[in-house]
């Protein structure tokens, strides 16, 4: 499952965004946010009977020297049979410009490494390149896209102006790195949590900041035909700092909620960019 694109927002790519800084509006807080993971959902075709595990996301950097992100995913999976225990450890930097984007995943089972992805990827003025190093040296070409961090400060802007609804593209170096993702993206009123949220002792300081509710839907790009019938999809809530929320994950046959738990905020850098 894509586990990794909880956090990694598009945006529509443009030729004429490659001119200007891809940081230049939005400041992202560096911060720890760690979820609890359980199942919502699951259809007899799943065979899933619960799911319950714990994500961590470590975001930091600046728009001066790059960002990045640490992800752990680690969920146990029932299925009435049996239990196993999948883990997921992804780390990714981006440079300033949005130019390069390195990343490294490594999937485990019961303990047990199951597969490693690791390359880089860069922007080039008619697509984007891919040179994947493991699990075997290859390069790709690829459909002119942009990166995560991009596609988080994208939609937090756009979210600021009031658009609701856009088209989007996306590379996030996930599952075999082979593939440029097409989303849509839906983006509600921007409100304030309520006492009831279970989520606002977690957020101690940003209880009383307001969110947009979002929702992605995740297309391949590679498929041909038939119906498009988005792969999966991601709801949460949206922060201006960048924090995302109350997350719901629907892969189709099943679907499983994230609640932040705890949250812990970085010093944000103090250098001034020279561009």
């Amino acid at each position: 499952m894509r586990v990794s694109r909880l956090a990694l927002l598009a945006l529509l790519a443009s030729p004429a965004f490659a001119a200007v800084p891809a940081f230049a509006v939005t400041p992202l807080a560096p911060h720890r946010a760690v979820y609890d993971l359980v199942l919502d959902k699951a259809s007899d075709n799943s065979g899933i009977t619960g799911i319950a595990g714990r994500m961590v996301y470590e975001f930091n950097g600046s728009a001066c020297e790059g960002y990045t992100v640490k992800f752990r995913f680690v969920t146990q999976i029932d299925t009435g049979e049996n239990s196993r225990v999948t883990d997921q450890q992804t780390t990714t930097f981006e440079d300033a410009e949005g130019k390069t984007f390195s990343f490294v995943t490594k999937s485990f089972v019961d303990q047990t490494l199951d597969r490693e992805v690791k390359g880089t990827a860069t922007r080039e003025k008619d697509g984007l390149r891919v040179e994947i190093d493991k699990p075997e040296k290859n390069s790709l070409e690829l459909p002119a896209t942009q990166f995560p961090t991009q596609h988080l400060v994208e939609l937090i802007n756009k979210a600021n102006s009031g658009e609701t609804f856009y088209e989007t593209n996306l590379f996030d170096g996930s599952e075999d790195a082979d593939k440029v993702m097409t989303t849509t993206v839906v983006v509600g009123k921007k409100s304030d949590a309520q006492k009831s949220d279970p989520e606002l002792s977690a957020l101690k300081d940003l209880a009383t900041q307001k969110y947009w509710p979002v929702d992605i839907a995740y297309f391949d790009e590679n498929t041909d035909g038939g119906e498009e019938v988005p792969e999966y999809r991601i709801a949460f809530k949206l922060h201006e700092n960048g924090l995302t929320r109350d997350l719901v994950m629907d892969y189709g046959d099943f679907s499983m909620t994230g609640k932040l738990v705890n949250l812990a905020l970085f010093p944000a850098p103090k250098e001034k960019c020279e561009r």
